[in-house]
């Protein structure tokens, strides 16, 4: 679809400006970022090694043990391609532990589990290093609710949450990110032989030209219909964003006075400054 075709130059000196002020205008100078070998996380830390310079740019990998060898290969293919600082955390041993308590837990509580893990040891290391964390979700997993909450959506900035998955791999392609990394399957790696597409059921450049529809064109469902689409899709698409909304914003607060936070009293992040 042509509409989601991106002048890769102009959305490389946005999100590298974006970096770049998020970060230094709330007092820090570098970023921590999970690493997974994926495309998404690798896109970001070319932006923020572009952005910040890459002795400003801390990659954490987090491997479990049934993760794909390929996993860490592919992230230290970018560390060393950008010479960015790395350290590696084994959660093996945290997950294990917890797990031998619930050993019946389904892959489903083991996803989440691992995700909010390497969450608290980013933060952990924003701390120790003073470095914001960089979100790595993009677009199409925030609009289908495709993460952990308080797992792989949390993050102090995030770069891609604007760029469809597809637009992802074409920037990823722009700043020369290596194309083993660009090509492979997209998976998150929570379970041997995981697959993004083989989990949701359907492909990336699929559900890219029905969201674009829906949310950039706000297009009715009955329109995607009368120009193609699949009516069963659509619709399950059209559930799937309704459905993951709770994800997508604060945690609601009851309202019992007259500012209620989120509601009444909503500013940028600089505000005051």
């Amino acid at each position: 679809m042509q509409d989601l075709q991106l002048n890769c130059d102009t959305v490389c000196r946005i999100l590298t400006g974006f970096i770049d002020n998020e970060v230094r205008k709330a007092g820090f100078e570098r970023v921590v970022v999970g690493l997974s070998g994926g495309v998404d996380s690798a896109l970001s830390t070319f932006l923020a090694a572009e952005a910040l310079g890459p002795q400003n740019v801390w990659a954490i990998l987090m491997p479990y043990r049934t993760s794909n060898p390929e996993s860490v290969e592919h992230a230290t293919l970018v560390v060393n391609t950008l010479g960015i600082n790395s350290l590696t955390v084994d959660i093996t041993p945290m997950l294990d532990a917890y797990f031998t308590s619930f050993p019946d837990a389904d892959n489903v509580r083991r996803g989440n589990k691992m995700a909010r893990e390497r969450m608290t040891i980013l933060f952990d290391h924003s701390a120790r290093l003073g470095g914001l964390v960089l979100g790595t979700s993009n677009k199409t997993e925030l609009l289908l609710g495709y993460g952990t909450l308080y797992g792989d959506t949390a993050s102090a900035i995030n770069p891609l949450g604007d760029l469809y998955k597809t637009q992802v791999r074409q920037l990823a392609r722009h700043v020369g990110i290596p194309p083993v990394i660009v090509e492979k399957q997209p998976s998150a790696d929570l379970w041997a032989g995981q697959t993004d597409e083989a989990e949701l059921g359907f492909t990336y450049e699929e559900v890219d030209k029905v969201l674009y529809l829906l949310v950039d064109e706000r297009c009715e469902v009955a329109e995607l219909v009368a120009e193609g689409f699949d009516e069963k899709f659509v619709r399950a698409v059209y559930h799937k964003v309704q459905a993951s909304q709770y994800k997508r914003r604060l945690p609601v607060i009851a309202k019992v006075s007259s500012r209620t936070i989120d509601r009444d009293f909503r500013y940028p992040r600089d505000w005051g400054r």
